[in-house]
């Protein structure tokens, strides 16, 4: 069994990996990183991963970056698990990386615009009347998308979870806790609901909780707004 340390950050998209490692039930640690003491530009954590950023996941000592990546990772070496549905074409595979990769590479870029749009532009005040409203448009068009997905069944893929669920867990997660309204999408409602009742999302949760608790001890902990 592979030694394995998560680097996480309250609210980041970390959570995901998270969750995955909770569903698979393999022992692993969590690092804190400090974000607002600028924790992930320090020297030593710049060693193991020099863009500065969360996730990023040691397997016995050895850094794997970004969460496409480390999600496909996971699945393929804890195959019980269940982490994405099993494939026999390289074209299927490919399909459930480019999964991954919307919500990663599409989806991510716009949760940032929403939740944090002061690291867009470089007046913060502003930020919030100029980078968030084109974003919730945006994140409307991708929502409905995603509603009429989800129409088929609970789950992305349908009647089983995956960490595709995962992210979108995530996803929602954030958006809503800045005030994004989800009232227009039921079934991403019901989705989310049903990620909350899972214990590996229970478990997950806790893991960030008590990193919350120690931030806020070290008066370093910065709310969603």
């Amino acid at each position: 069994m592979p030694d394995l340390i998560l680097f996480v950050a309250p609210n980041t998209c970390a959570r995901v990996a998270t969750i995955a490692l909770e569903e698979i039930g393999v022992s692993f640690e969590t690092s804190l990183v400090r974000t607002a003491a600028n924790q992930q530009n320090s020297e030593e954590f710049l060693e193991l991963n020099p863009k500065g950023k969360v996730p990023t996941l040691l397997i016995d000592g050895m850094p794997l970056t970004e969460n496409v990546a480390i999600l496909s990772w996971l699945a393929a070496e804890f195959p019980e698990a269940h982490l994405l549905p099993a494939t026999y074409t390289n074209l299927e595979q490919l399909k459930q990386t480019a999964d991954l990769a919307f919500f990663a590479g599409t989806v991510h870029p716009i949760v940032t615009r929403i939740a944090m749009p002061m690291k867009t532009i470089t007046d913060a005040a502003l930020s919030f009347e100029i980078v968030r409203p084109p974003a919730i448009k945006d994140m409307d068009k991708t929502m409905a998308m995603i509603e009429t997905r989800l129409a088929q069944g609970p789950w992305w893929y349908g009647a089983d979870w995956s960490i595709v669920d995962g992210y979108l867990y995530w996803v929602w997660a954030r958006i809503t806790g800045v005030g994004y309204d989800g009232s227009a999408y039921p079934n991403i409602q019901r989705h989310f609901a049903l990620n909350n009742e899972r214990p590996a999302v229970q478990r997950a949760m806790a893991r960030e909780d008590v990193n919350i608790e120690t931030l806020k001890s070290e008066n370093l902990y910065m709310a969603p707004r």
